[in-house]
């Protein structure tokens, strides 16, 4: 061994502190990755009025973004509960756009969005880039809420648990 590399750290032997660390670094990485938050993607949406919105506008708002289809059973079934969520808390600031996927034909979104006077903007998919924004969506409904400040605070897929999602959507709205 040469006389500048220490046989010894801290009482520990090399081996010993080299184990440690790799223990350590098994152990922090996964921790820390729990705190690190991941970005709305950077996407627009066109509703059936063909207005644009762009995730970036929608910053400083909670915003819930739905995506279904008029042929998922599951989804229509969530409908009314993303209906009533959306009435409960637009006033308070939540902003919602239901995603129809790219195989939903526009004139039966058009047509089940009149029929059941959806409150919120319903926004067409076509070419897919919206859902594969948001990493490859392809079952549904997957809802995203995303915080005032962009990021995604859940991913349901599913039909989400309303209890908990209006407890997360009102504890983002009073940050």
């Amino acid at each position: 061994m040469s006389r500048h590399f220490p046989r010894r750290f801290a009482g520990l032997t090399i081996i010993q502190t080299m184990t440690l660390l790799a223990i350590l670094g098994l152990v922090l990485f996964p921790a820390l990755s729990l705190f690190k938050k991941e970005a709305a993607p950077s996407v627009s949406f066109r509703t059936l009025t063909g207005e644009q919105i762009a995730m970036e506008s929608l910053r400083g708002k909670v915003v819930m973004v739905n995506f279904w289809a008029t042929s998922c059973t599951t989804c229509i079934a969530e409908m009314p509960d993303m209906v009533a969520t959306y009435n409960k808390y637009a006033g308070k600031g939540l902003e919602f756009v239901a995603v129809a996927m790219s195989y939903d034909p526009p004139n039966y979104v058009l047509n089940y969005s009149e029929t059941r006077q959806l409150p919120f903007r319903v926004a067409l998919d076509t070419d897919g880039s919206a859902a594969k924004s948001f990493g490859d969506v392809k079952l549904t409904p997957t809802t995203f809420v995303i915080g005032k400040d962009g990021t995604i605070l859940k991913r349901y897929v599913g039909i989400p648990e309303f209890t908990s999602l209006h407890q997360l959507i009102e504890k983002a709205l009073a940050v």
